[in-house]
């Protein structure tokens, strides 16, 4: 699975352009955040690329969970959402 990771300064738009890019290939990616700027970053992120996504008839989903990252020589705790699509019922898949 394809993990992004996303920092404060993060673009949203940019952000969400990524993740419907994996989206578009695979059916779930992971995106990663350390810190409440980055949550925040990452969710405006997931909401936005949740547009993108629904216009080609999927549904999105996310399971919110925590990873534990290195940062140089200090682990840090960090939030991670699984997002994952699936075809929305009456929908063919192309």
């Amino acid at each position: 699975m394809e993990v992004l990771k996303v920092s404060h300064s993060s673009a949203p738009n940019k952000v969400a352009g990524a993740i419907a890019g994996v989206l578009s290939k695979n059916e779930e990616v992971e995106i990663q955040a350390i810190g409440a700027g980055a949550v925040n970053q990452a969710v405006k992120a997931i909401a936005i690329a949740r547009r993108f996504v629904e216009t080609d008839g999927k549904l999105v989903y996310v399971i919110p969970g925590f990873v534990e990252v290195e940062v140089g020589n200090e682990k840090r705790t960090g939030i991670k959402f699984k997002v994952a699509v699936s075809m929305n019922e009456g929908e063919e898949k192309h």
